[in-house]
């Protein structure tokens, strides 16, 4: 894959907890790092639910590879977030992480 490639800016956000004073959390996103990345659609679905219909839309997200990326996190991409649902790293190479993701709606 050539550099160019990765020509879209996310963000990657974890969840953190913040006390309510009442007992309870509420739950707040922080963002842990701004890098380049490459965004693929892999596929698409609709299903009614709730007399309503639902839209699930999966990606594949590349990025140069980090460490500190979890399953738990998610990525902001412009005014879109995705929720993370796996990690690889092609190879073992240590060079990219690919991670499937689905559109938060």
């Amino acid at each position: 894959m050539t550099i160019g490639a990765m020509n879209k800016r996310i963000t990657i956000q974890h969840s953190t907890r913040i006390a309510d004073g009442l007992g309870g959390w509420t739950i707040s996103w922080a963002d842990t790092g701004t890098v380049w990345a490459a965004i693929w659609p892999v596929s698409a679905s609709e299903q009614v639910k709730a007399m309503g219909q639902t839209m699930t839309i999966t990606h594949r997200i590349r990025i140069r590879h980090r460490g500190n990326i979890r399953a738990s996190h998610r990525i902001k991409y412009g005014n879109r977030y995705f929720n993370i649902v796996a990690i690889t790293n092609p190879n073992e190479a240590n060079e990219y992480l690919d991670i499937l993701a689905k559109e938060a709606a």
